[in-house]
């Protein structure tokens, strides 16, 4: 058995060197040309001058990312199949998606996180609420509406999370993505709107929507101006999410190591660093072991919001 095992890590160490021998997938989880997108593409250029292979982005949308993690799930253990998400489909999906293909605990394995993100509390003008505690009292006196890009996204947990703090209610509004939810916020369709914090500043800045706080305990970098929700009215809340690099199960454990080793060469770039803040974006990276703890919190958190919500899926 010590021979076994001696021989078995051997080979793992001669893979770790030879890896990667073709091109790597990098399939994400999400429609094309939304942040996650633009980090993995810049991330991609700097694996690709460092390990002299092409990455290839492939977007597959669906399911709240279970139709791309499918796709990781079934592709072959060798280390040239990764794939980009949001931590919601680790710490939610399965919680609240009757009828998944694998269990995303089981099936596949983080190898670090690309970077954290925000979501911002924003109203039409003309909601009679200049800052979140107005909002949060006229949610307790009469019926307001938000709207967010879907059922069990970050915009719908962190409102809920906030509500469940403040002791009010809302009714929640789906949409089809943030853009759709945006538009008939800034149309008054719908009074307010917990959505991605670079999708609705430009409409803010232009007068078109009020800004009343970001889900983060730090403020926005592309929106430094507007407060964190702790300090506007809801103290202690802090709602960050989070991009997520993951492989399937049964990937070298030295492949995934270089791979995280990679990932954080390449979010410790300054220009990477700069580009990405601009989309609302925190670098973090780490090892697989600390965005497994991430996850972990984060589903400890999230579960008892989907349970008080009653939110399914099919």
């Amino acid at each position: 058995m010590k021979f076994f095992a001696l021989a078995l890590a051997a080979l793992c160490t001669t893979a770790a060197h030879a890896w990667p021998v073709k091109p790597v997938r990098m399939l994400i989880t999400f429609p094309p040309g939304g942040p996650s997108e633009l980090v993995t593409r810049l991330v991609n250029e700097k694996l690709q001058d460092s390990l002299k292979q092409p990455f290839v982005v492939e977007n597959r949308a669906g399911a709240g990312g279970n139709v791309g993690a499918d796709a990781v799930v079934k592709a072959a253990p060798d280390g040239h199949t990764f794939g980009i998400t949001t931590d919601t489909l680790f710490t939610v999906n399965p919680l609240v998606y009757a009828r998944m293909t694998f269990d995303p605990w089981k099936d596949l394995v983080p190898v670090a996180l690309l970077g954290s993100f925000s979501q911002t509390m924003v109203c039409n003008p003309s909601v009679p609420a200049k800052d979140l505690a107005e909002l949060i009292t006229l949610a307790k006196r009469e019926r307001v509406t938000y709207a967010s890009g879907g059922p069990g996204v970050p915009g719908h947990l962190a409102a809920e999370l906030l509500l469940s703090m403040t002791g009010s209610s809302m009714l929640h509004v789906p949409y089809k993505g943030p853009a759709a939810a945006t538009t008939d916020v800034i149309g008054g369709q719908v009074q307010c709107g917990f959505l991605a914090t670079p999708t609705v500043m430009p409409h803010v800045a232009s007068g078109r929507l009020r800004a009343l706080a970001v889900s983060t305990k730090k403020r926005s970098p592309i929106a430094p101006e507007v407060p964190t929700a702790a300090e506007a009215g809801a103290p202690g809340f802090d709602a960050p999410f989070y991009l997520v690099l993951f492989a399937r199960s049964g990937t070298p454990d030295a492949v995934i190591a270089a791979m995280s080793r990679g990932v954080g060469t390449a979010l410790g770039a300054p220009d990477l660093r700069e580009r990405i803040a601009k989309a609302d974006i925190e670098p973090l990276g780490g090892t697989p072991q600390e965005a497994a703890k991430v996850l972990r919190a984060a589903a400890d958190k999230w579960a008892p919001v989907v349970k008080r919500i009653g939110l399914k899926l099919e």
